[in-house]
């Protein structure tokens, strides 16, 4: 099942299997989300909750019960409720259940909220702490970006002209390791050598934005001001960019099992509500 949103500019279809954005259209039809052939990916532009990226050994613990917890969390892959739609707008939900209680104890609302503005889609995230106690988390948007043609066409324009220093993934955690990205001025020209070892990921990344070019002209802009982290990403061959405003990433090498003590985690005061937003800009 899909909703589909519209305005003068744009309209926008939501799976709501992951309240998963699958497809965002100008008046000319030109599609910029990836079609999800499972030939490369199979995804679009799925949320990451509770966790973003990978847990060692797949889980954790909490009050000495050990959990098990896959890759990006469980909410990508759950029916969310439509909560409200107006011509512009989509609100989803997803809620505590049994089914997420096996795998995170805690009570939670998560609302995915799209709305056209002009020429943008602003994509807001709010997560609900329903229970009495903190509750761990992090949140994470992994949309794919279609890049038709010749994929070293294509650039990166980051916002800041800055140093990149990314960190090396092991066996899907994050190592000690890290590598600098060479800019020409604050450009990145893609090739696929760049992913070799898995997605390049950025902690407090200071770029607020980054623009996809093509033959140096741009067409979109991904803004995300209110997210620490960054996760850049495609598979061998694949005709797609992701680009992953995050709070948060998987577990190092060497700290793992509590969720409290992550790396890069949120906590959520009982009855309190986080908030966050960012935005697809068609140039």
């Amino acid at each position: 099942m899909t909703t589909t949103i519209s305005n003068s500019y744009l309209t926008a279809q939501i799976k709501h299997t992951g309240a998963e954005l699958c497809s965002l259209k100008d008046n000319f039809n030109k599609e910029y989300i990836w079609s999800g052939n499972p030939a490369f990916w199979g995804k679009h532009s799925p949320v990451l909750f509770p966790i973003v990226g990978t847990l060692k050994d797949n889980s954790y613990q909490h009050d000495n019960i050990q959990y098990q917890l896959s890759r990006h969390g469980f909410a990508r892959e759950m029916e969310f409720e439509l909560i409200d739609k107006q011509e512009n707008s989509a609100t989803f939900s997803l809620v505590t259940s049994p089914e997420t209680k096996e795998r995170y104890p805690f009570d939670f609302d998560l609302h995915l909220i799209y709305t056209l503005e002009n020429k943008s889609l602003i994509i807001e995230y709010k997560v609900f702490n329903n229970g009495e106690s903190k509750m761990p988390f992090s949140i994470g948007a992994h949309p794919a970006f279609d890049l038709p043609g010749d994929f070293e066409n294509y650039s990166l324009a980051f916002e800041k002209k800055e140093t990149l220093n990314y960190y090396l993934l092991k066996d899907g955690l994050i190592s000690d390791t890290t590598d600098e990205l060479h800019l020409d001025k604050n450009e990145l020209h893609l090739n696929y050598d760049l992913f070799a070892n898995d997605a390049l990921v950025f902690k407090k990344i200071d770029s607020k934005s980054i623009t996809i070019l093509e033959k140096s002209k741009p067409f979109l802009k991904v803004s995300y001001s209110d997210f620490p982290d960054l996760g850049i990403w495609t598979p061998s061959n694949a005709p797609f960019i992701c680009i992953e405003p995050w709070f948060g990433y998987s577990d190092t090498v060497d700290k793992f099992g509590n969720l409290f003590e992550k790396e890069g985690i949120q906590i959520l005061e009982a009855n309190a509500t986080f908030h966050s937003a960012f935005s697809i800009e068609i140039l």
